[in-house]
């Protein structure tokens, strides 16, 4: 019995030869039928032993051991070719042969062949030989065991069959060869892990052919079995070529459990290496990116800008690093997750190692994200800092820019006006200061804390750099404020001078209205004589303190345009207002006192004119020396004449202006007055020169 030690590919050309071959078909006795099916030409010794070596090799020793029935095809052949194949049989297969049938042809050999007694060789050979026609095979062998060469209803197709065999030695090779691999990874992995989780393996991994296609290639093949075990052919049952007996098909199911129960481990063990090792991989790179190139944009980002704009790139640059950041972070949420699950389903010796990774993971992710929102508040902040020194940059040289621009109010209150929206300016600019201190100070704060998350790195000289420019800022801003004040005090006091100038000038060209007031006073109002001494006396006293207030008047007038002059050689101005203010001060004054002069005249001589007049006409003739003098009579009436002249002459001033006191009818009331007292004094003249004459006449 010999034990099948060749495969089908290194023979192939001898075997697409078919010098032999089994059919499937059964004898009587169960044993297989092995048919030779010689022909014309020369047939290969060798070869066919080869042939039969390697289908001998095929059934179970269970189904050689039931014997073959052989059927040597000499109908296309010789005589002695058949010889030499039937002597042959018994060095190849004698133990395996039960029976040898020997298909002659239909004459020839009756004709050139007597007779072969091969059963006299029985014992020799070891099986039973009989000659036999192809028709009367069905004698020994059912019709439907033989193929249809022998009139039977067995189909077989040699190529087919030899293709399916390339493919089930190819299958139990692989197979066999997978299953020895599997087995050995999945044991060192079960041995690894039991040896202190030692990650690295001596061995090989990956199976050297893919499990999956030599599974499909199994699962075809046990599939093409299972179909063509049985062939129907007219009505009765007839044996596949690919009979289990013959392909093994319970080998090929054997070899499929076992190798899908290695695989199943097999894919159990892929399964927890490639999730630790992924584990381990995406934690190291998460970890390594983190630490490493992830950290290196931030370890550069130490700059807070010196503008607006400056700090604005800074943020996008930021926003940018966070958004890089978040996808490691969306990978960290996934991979804690994946550990979260492993520490829930996990054995217990995994518990310590997992709960460190997902700790040291978590620490560097932490740790990252809290240095990523701390540059973040920084960089806002700084943000926050520049734009409050740009406003207050803007406003003081808004300030700046009024007090640059020469003041040239038209009127007081407008001076009042931008003097108060200084003062507003000034408070802002100072408020500003005070935000812009407190946003320096917290910047600073947040500068001197950068240190903490440096990553290591010596941020000295970056934080100095930082600091000094955040200091430079407010040192500069206070410098400019400090100017802009000095300015506005100096503003402040040009204005106050401006505005007392206005007040000056104002008020002086008020005095010249007064006093032309008082003028229209003295020439309309105050101008009545007084109808005897007394009241005119009263009437002269009043008329001098009238001067009084006239002439306090043109003083107060003549001292605030001495003011104004003083006040425009410190402002160097010139005053548009103080120019003709004091001519007409000066015109007014020399008009009303032109016109006073004349109204104390005609005062004085009314109380002369009444004090005379009063005497006469009061006159007692017990007294007679009293009046003796008759030029006081001359007098009286040449002081009378005199000032009713005067009552009709106008006031003449130095411009050649005329000007009458009161009103024509007041000055006829007036002259009719003076005349009365005329007309009284003269009949009094009359009665001292004539006792007896009668008054009335």
């Amino acid at each position: 019995m010999r034990d099948h030690k060749m495969d089908a590919t290194v023979i192939l050309p001898i075997l697409k030869k078919k010098l032999a071959y089994l059919s499937g078909g059964k004898d009587r006795r169960s044993g297989l039928i092995l048919t030779i099916p010689l022909c014309l030409e020369q047939t290969s010794m060798d070869e066919l032993s080869v042939t039969l070596d390697y289908l001998l090799g095929i059934p179970s020793d269970k189904c050689k051991a039931r014997g073959f029935t052989v059927i040597v095809d000499g109908r296309k052949s010789q005589w002695t070719i058949v010889k030499t194949v039937v002597l042959m049989l018994q060095n190849v297969v004698p133990a395996e042969v039960s029976l040898v049938c020997v298909v002659k042809p239909d004459e020839f050999w009756d004709k050139k062949v007597t007779h072969f007694c091969f059963w006299k060789e029985k014992d020799r050979l070891g099986f039973e030989v009989i000659l036999v026609s192809a028709n009367k095979l069905t004698r020994y062998i059912e019709p439907c065991q033989l193929t249809e060469e022998f009139g039977g209803s067995l189909t077989y197709d040699h190529i087919d069959w030899l293709n399916k065999r390339l493919v089930f030695e190819k299958f139990t090779k692989e197979s066999t060869s997978l299953l020895d691999e599997l087995s050995v990874i999945n044991n060192g992995v079960e041995q690894a892990n039991q040896q202190e989780k030692e990650r690295s393996m001596e061995f090989n991994f990956l199976p050297s052919v893919d499990p999956e296609t030599v599974l499909q290639t199994g699962h075809e093949l046990l599939s093409e079995l299972q179909q063509r075990r049985f062939n129907g052919s007219d009505g009765g049952v007839a044996w596949s070529p690919m009979d289990d007996e013959l392909l093994a098909q319970p080998q090929v199911m054997k070899l499929l459990d076992s190798l899908r129960e290695q695989y199943t481990r097999y894919q159990e063990v892929c399964r927890q290496r490639s999730k630790r090792t992924q584990l381990e991989e995406i934690q190291q790179k998460v970890v390594n990116w983190l630490e490493g190139p992830g950290s290196e944009p931030l370890r550069s980002q130490w700059g807070i800008g010196d503008s607006i704009r400056a700090s604005q790139a800074l943020q996008q640059k930021h926003e940018e690093i966070e958004s890089q950041h978040s996808e490691w972070f969306a990978v960290y949420v996934e991979l804690n997750q994946q550990i979260a699950a492993l520490l829930n389903a996990g054995d217990e010796e995994d518990l310590v190692e997992l709960k460190s990774l997902q700790q040291q993971l978590s620490d560097v992710c932490y740790r990252q994200a809290s240095q990523l929102e701390f540059r973040q508040n920084l960089l806002q902040t700084a943000l926050e800092f520049h734009s409050v020194a740009q406003e207050m940059s803007q406003q003081l040289d808004g300030l700046l820019g009024m007090l640059c621009v020469d003041v040239a109010p038209t009127d007081g209150s407008a001076i009042q006006q931008t003097l108060k929206l200084l003062e507003e300016k000034l408070k802002s600019v100072d408020s500003g200061l005070q935000g812009l201190r407190e946003k320096g100070q917290v910047l600073l704060d947040q500068i001197t804390g950068q240190a903490a998350w440096a990553y290591g790195k010596d941020v000295s000289v970056e934080n100095k750099e930082n600091v000094d420019h955040i200091q430079g800022v407010m040192e500069d801003m206070q410098l400019r404020k400090q100017r802009c004040e000095d300015m506005v005090d100096v503003r402040r006091l040009k204005m106050l001078q401006m505005v007392q100038l206005f007040k000056c000038e104002e008020d002086a060209a008020q005095a010249v209205e007064w006093l032309g007031e008082l003028l229209e006073a003295l020439l309309k109002t105050y101008i009545r004589l007084g109808d005897d001494a007394q009241e005119t006396k009263v009437l002269l006293e009043k008329h001098r303190k009238f001067v009084d207030v006239a002439q306090s008047t043109y003083d107060y007038g003549r001292q605030l345009l001495q003011a104004t002059v003083v006040l425009c050689q410190s402002l160097r101005c010139t005053s548009r207002s103080s120019g003709d203010t004091l001519p007409r001060l000066n015109r007014v004054w020399k008009q009303f006192t032109i016109t006073s002069d004349e109204r104390v005249h005609r005062l004085e001589m009314s109380i002369a004119f009444h004090s005379t007049a009063e005497k006469i006409l009061q006159y007692c003739p017990d007294q007679p020396e009293d009046i003796n003098d008759l030029d006081q009579y001359d007098e009286i009436e040449a002081v009378g004449k005199s000032l009713l002249d005067r009552l009709t002459v106008p006031v003449v001033y130095p411009d050649g202006t005329e000007q009458y006191l009161g009103s024509p009818s007041d000055m006829a009331s007036t002259a009719e007055h003076i005349k009365e007292k005329m007309r009284l004094v003269s009949l009094k003249r009359q009665q001292l020169n004539d006792p007896d004459a009668d008054p009335e006449s």
